[in-house]
């Protein structure tokens, strides 16, 4: 059964001012959109799977998710009339399980990250052994989708609209690469002098760092997404969880508003380019609320237990993504390359 009366709810999202002076930035802030950020990559990859006959009329959507995009492919699912599968991992949130539960999805749980490609890769297999079960079933394939980048074209028009003055500098966190290249694309067909920069997580494969365990979920990948568009940036920031937690508790001290990893993650690299650039228009988007990291996040104990030490001020200039063996915490790079990984799935696509 759908529910089209849904689509009735996505309205744009609003956008703050975080700061004062003229070392402030702008942050749109898509936790106040029905469903959330991810609502617009959903309903974009479900609308272009059905318009090509792709996903039938109640047709079943199977995708790995580390939470947030499942809320917005169960949305869509449930204003187009489809059911879904979700595949997540045993490190998921139990808040968050919880809420796909009670939404009325199917929970397919990994229980062991794969060796070579983490629990992305473990999720993915699982993907395809589930779509292999159902006759009617449709992977959206988020990593390498055109659909899901776009989805933020209209995100973009938005905050182009709601900012006073034409962007400066865009910082967008980077997990599949979808909202990054969809908003950056956008912007820098209207403002091409617009420096755009990419935000990731320690221990990411995406800009040429190696793969390894991470605390941070939402952004970062142990794989290499087709979406994501290196050329798009002139900088990379590789953020750590002790940075992206104290400034989502800073945030929370001073704004009201805070978030989660992306969040946090994207707030440290905009105030750091808002206090060196005075003047500048900085612009970057809160992907979710906190509601999801209160036992995380905003756990004292938690983060006692699990972060690596205090967070650093500024970051580490490094001149090349392998000039370091590991990035170990927040670090910065102007020299954005393509992984050679990412440079063979190209060549293969």
């Amino acid at each position: 059964m759908s529910a089209p009366a849904l689509l009735d709810l996505l309205t744009p999202t609003p956008v703050l001012r975080i700061g004062t002076g003229t070392r402030g930035y702008w942050a749109k802030l898509e936790s106040h959109g029905a469903g959330g950020m991810k609502v617009r990559a959903a309903l974009s990859m479900v609308r272009g799977a059905r318009a090509r006959g792709d996903l039938r009329p109640g047709g079943t959507i199977v995708e790995s998710t580390s939470g947030t995009l499942g809320i917005g492919l169960l949305y869509a699912a449930r204003a187009l009339g489809h059911d879904v599968v979700l595949v997540v991992d045993a490190d998921i949130e139990p808040s968050m399980r919880a809420l796909l539960t009670a939404h009325g999805t199917r929970l397919e749980v990994v229980a062991r990250p794969h060796p070579d490609g983490g629990w992305q890769r473990a999720r993915l297999d699982r993907v395809h052994q589930v779509v292999a079960t159902l006759p009617d079933a449709w992977w959206p394939d988020q990593y390498d989708n055109p659909d899901n980048p776009a989805g933020y074209v209209a995100l973009a028009d938005e905050l182009d609209r709601q900012l006073p003055d034409p962007p400066d500098v865009l910082v967008c966190s980077v997990g599949t690469g979808g909202h990054s290249a969809g908003i950056g694309r956008r912007l820098r067909e209207r403002h091409p002098d617009l420096r755009v920069l990419g935000v990731d997580t320690v221990g990411s494969t995406i800009f040429g760092q190696p793969a390894r365990p991470r605390l941070m979920r939402g952004l970062g990948s142990s794989i290499h997404p087709r979406n994501v568009d290196h050329d798009l940036f002139d900088e990379v920031h590789w953020v750590g969880p002790a940075e992206a937690v104290d400034s989502c508790r800073r945030l929370a001290g001073t704004t009201f508003v805070t978030g989660g990893w992306s969040t946090g993650a994207v707030a440290r690299v905009a105030d750091w380019v808002a206090r060196r650039e005075p003047g500048a228009v900085v612009a970057t988007v809160f992907p979710d609320g906190p509601h999801r990291y209160l036992h995380t996040i905003f756990d004292d104990t938690w983060c006692a237990e699990h972060l690596p030490g205090p967070p650093t001020r500024l970051p580490v200039e490094i001149p090349h993504p392998e000039a370091v063996e590991v990035v170990g915490g927040w670090a910065r790079c102007r020299h954005v390359v393509v992984p050679a990984a990412a440079r063979q799935l190209e060549a293969t696509a």
